[in-house]
């Protein structure tokens, strides 16, 4: 499924034409009310609900279903009691040793060792369910709460509830080199206005094709600009309410800004060599992890609110159901850079109010697969990250039995993790509400408590 928002100019520019089917008489009213305020813009920076911990969000998304048993949730006994039966099941031990790392000396798998030299920044959520056990109900139910029918994604009600620092640049941003599971509707706005739709980065050597037809006609393209603006706005002052065309207005400026400011921001051609090597990528490298890692940084240094990278491996997900040995070359294209952008933004005074979270849709079984060597589905009981944004540092939250197949004590669903997270960027989940077709609709449904453990 090709997404309607890839970072392409011609994409971004028809969609944005095409507009966004929206058309609530609350809709209208909040956008108008929202160009009011800010100049016109409805993407320009909006308060929080409460003073926030966290101006930013970045997400890891690790498609297919991580082990929680093989990475940050140790348990021995899988090893002890291998072969064993538990149930109809079979025990299966992990393959990957685990070592004390950090002052906190928590248990970190060989997997990932880079992230281990940054675990006391994490917090950990070890107590994490969700509602489906199926790849694209559970990845759909991590992105906009919702198992069953598409609705906005976190990213996109982030954008809505506190729009943007720069407004030339889009407010979500999306790296994808390719389609999760449910595509695009894991960065869709949904009945939100279009705008707020995560931009889909598709990483390598031309991110933004058809750059150089900008440059060679920019005088002529800038003087369409202004007459379809001035037109544009002289429709809006006798229509102020005319949803799509707001809609079409703010895409098209967006794609406007992006492509005079996004090639700069994705080159990282003058970072000091030292950064390049924390990151373990060259000046010419487009398409890496590293590189998305590295992009990401830059991009959060220049205004945009939501940054997304979704691992979707090169030839294979996470989803090891034959063998788990597939996950140690997924592990380390990803280690390195998460680690990374952690120092980095430390370094650089940005962790603090940068919040990053960790999650796949799922984990994975404590005993073996149809094939032995592999592990099924796993979502009554997975782990999941924070760091940084306000969350409490070498911390671990709730805990699962002796082989990780059940939550043991502070069981978490996917409602109280987007409460959390929102609270942490000062949004009341309660409160972020939108009114489309008869009803009031938020992120969390009638659903979610915010787990102040978290909290710094």
């Amino acid at each position: 499924m090709k997404s309607p928002f890839e970072l392409d100019r011609r994409n971004f520019l028809h969609t944005a034409a095409g507009g966004v089917a929206v058309g609530s008489a609350a809709l209208r009213s909040q956008l108008t009310l929202a160009a009011e305020l800010h100049d016109g813009h409805p993407l320009a920076p909006l308060p929080s609900h409460f003073p926030a911990k966290a101006k930013r969000l970045i997400i890891f998304f690790m498609t297919g279903g991580i082990s929680h048993v093989d990475t940050f949730d140790h348990k021995p006994k899988l090893n002890t009691d291998a072969g064993k039966k538990t149930g109809k099941h079979t025990i299966k031990a992990s393959q990957f040793p685990f070592q004390p790392y950090g002052e906190s000396g928590r248990m970190v798998s060989e997997l990932f060792p880079h992230v281990g030299s940054v675990i006391d920044e994490f917090c950990l959520i070890h107590s994490m369910t969700n509602a489906s056990s199926g790849h694209s109900a559970a990845t759909l139910g991590m992105h906009t709460g919702s198992v069953t029918i598409p609705l906005p994604s976190i990213g996109s009600w982030v954008s809505h509830a506190l729009g943007t620092f720069n407004t030339n640049l889009p407010p979500f941003v999306v790296f994808a080199a390719r389609e999760p599971y449910n595509a695009y509707q894991c960065w869709d706005s949904n009945f939100l206005p279009g705008f707020h739709t995560g931009v889909r980065v598709v990483p390598g050597p031309d991110p933004i094709p058809h750059l150089d037809s900008r440059v060679k006609s920019v005088k002529r393209r800038d003087l369409e600009r202004i007459m379809l603006r001035d037109l544009n706005e002289e429709h809006l002052r006798v229509h102020p309410n005319d949803v799509q065309l707001r809609t079409r207005m703010t895409n098209f400026n967006t794609a406007y800004g992006l492509m005079q400011e996004a090639p700069e921001a994705f080159d990282i051609s003058g970072e000091s060599q030292s950064t390049l090597d924390l990151y373990g990528v060259d000046r010419a490298d487009r398409k890496s992890f590293g590189w998305q890692c590295l992009a990401t940084r830059r991009l959060v240094e220049r205004g945009v609110r939501v940054i997304e990278l979704f691992d979707v491996g090169s030839n294979s997900n996470w989803d090891a159901h034959g063998d788990m040995e597939t996950h140690r070359p997924l592990a380390k294209k990803i280690d390195q850079p998460i680690a990374a952008l952690v120092k980095d933004l430390r370094q650089r005074g940005l962790l603090d109010d940068t919040l990053i979270v960790g999650c796949s849709e799922f984990g994975r079984t404590p005993w073996e697969d149809s094939n032995p060597k592999g592990r099924g589905h796993h979502a009554a009981a997975f782990t999941t990250f924070l760091a940084g944004g306000g969350a409490k540092r070498g911390f671990s939250y709730g805990s699962t039995d002796d082989i990780g197949a059940e939550v043991a004590e502070n069981k978490m669903d996917v409602h109280d993790f987007h409460a959390t997270i929102l609270h942490l960027l000062g949004l009341d989940h309660q409160l972020l509400t939108y009114h489309y077709s008869g009803r009031d609709y938020r992120l969390t449904d009638v659903a979610g408590n915010v787990v102040y453990e978290l909290v710094s």
